[in-house]
């Protein structure tokens, strides 16, 4: 699984994307929420407030209750405004 962190969830975590095979009971996108808050301090500052995170898999906007696969590239980024 290839995962893409944008904007400040960037910052907080330090990395712009990553790769790792899906644990196994890992199988939505909070459950996967919660397997990146568990890594570390950046990765639970960065997922503080889940509600304002958007999610994007395989470039299509999902639910948190989205089922992932180990072949899925997830994207996590803070809504876009604009002016």
């Amino acid at each position: 699984m290839k995962i893409l962190y944008f904007a400040w969830l960037r910052q907080r975590i330090g990395v712009a994307a990553e790769e790792f095979d899906l644990p196994a009971d890992v199988t939505t996108i909070d459950d996967l929420v919660g397997y990146l808050t568990a890594k570390g301090p950046g990765y639970a500052k960065g997922f503080a407030e889940p509600q304002v995170i958007r999610a994007a898999v395989n470039y299509e906007y999902v639910p948190f209750d989205h089922k992932l696969s180990n072949n899925d590239e997830v994207a996590f980024f803070p809504p876009v405004t604009g002016g």
